[in-house]
């Protein structure tokens, strides 16, 4: 892959052509639609970043147990795919500004005896999350501490499957997603019980250690798309609440 790259009056590099790489599996952040393209928020940010920055974006689709060894490898330059940016990360790699923020959230099945989000509510239960999360390292950190059974996924949607058959008591998410696919027919089975608190987290743009002229870029562009109004465009299309 060749990066074109013009170096500016101010010493810096504008990138032109960037590789970026989404889930495609985390609807409604991205997945793949009927005609096999990339849908979701995070693809129409990332156009809407390119298009700002006026540089050439390819977006390709890749598994999320994949993202860091890709991007540290230079398969791509960004992931735009609802990573959140946390310490443990950023040993590994490199965030933007953040582009919208989430809080945990639990779902159970409806007629669940579980009625709040206390550890230890879930004692004795099998709670499911998407491996390599946010949600995992709860999910393990803290309610495996207080007895409960984890089980990981490769995707969120594996997770929501197994909910809705039974082989889960709970499953544990970022909460945008899971209320959209509450509102799916396969969803209507299970509810939220709660925001889980002190689970806010902000979500970034990915880049690799020492991108600081992509990062610069990046962070520009979100500020252009917040202030001309694309952004808000972007978000009620797919959200009826800020998540900013």
């Amino acid at each position: 892959m060749v990066l074109a790259a013009i170096a500016t009056s101010a010493g810096a590099k504008e990138w032109k052509e960037i590789r970026i790489a989404t889930e495609g599996a985390y609807p409604p952040f991205n997945f793949v639609d009927a005609d096999g393209s990339l849908k979701g928020f995070d693809v129409d940010i990332a156009n809407a970043l390119c298009e700002e920055m006026k540089a050439k974006c390819t977006l390709v689709a890749n598994d999320w147990d994949g993202m860091i060894p890709g991007l540290q490898a230079g398969k791509f330059d960004a992931v735009i795919a609802s990573m959140s940016i946390t310490e443990e990360r950023k040993k590994q790699i490199d965030f933007t500004n953040k582009y919208y923020s989430t809080p945990l959230a639990i779902a159970v099945p409806k007629d669940s005896p579980i009625k709040d989000v206390k550890p230890e509510s879930f004692s004795g239960k099998t709670i499911g999350a998407q491996g390599g999360t946010t949600q995992a390292i709860y999910a393990e950190d803290v309610l495996a501490k207080a007895g409960a059974e984890v089980k990981l996924y490769v995707s969120a949607d594996e997770a929501n499957a197994d909910l809705k058959t039974g082989r889960l008591d709970a499953m544990i998410s970022d909460k945008f997603p899971v209320v959209d696919w509450l509102k799916t027919e396969a969803g209507s089975c299970c509810h939220i019980l709660e925001d889980v608190p002190g689970t806010q987290t902000e979500t970034g743009i990915a880049l690799k250690q020492g991108n600081d002229d992509l990062k610069a870029q990046f962070n520009a562009a979100i500020d252009g798309i917040r202030k001309n109004g694309t952004y808000d465009k972007i978000m009620k299309k797919y959200f009826d609440f800020d998540i900013y």
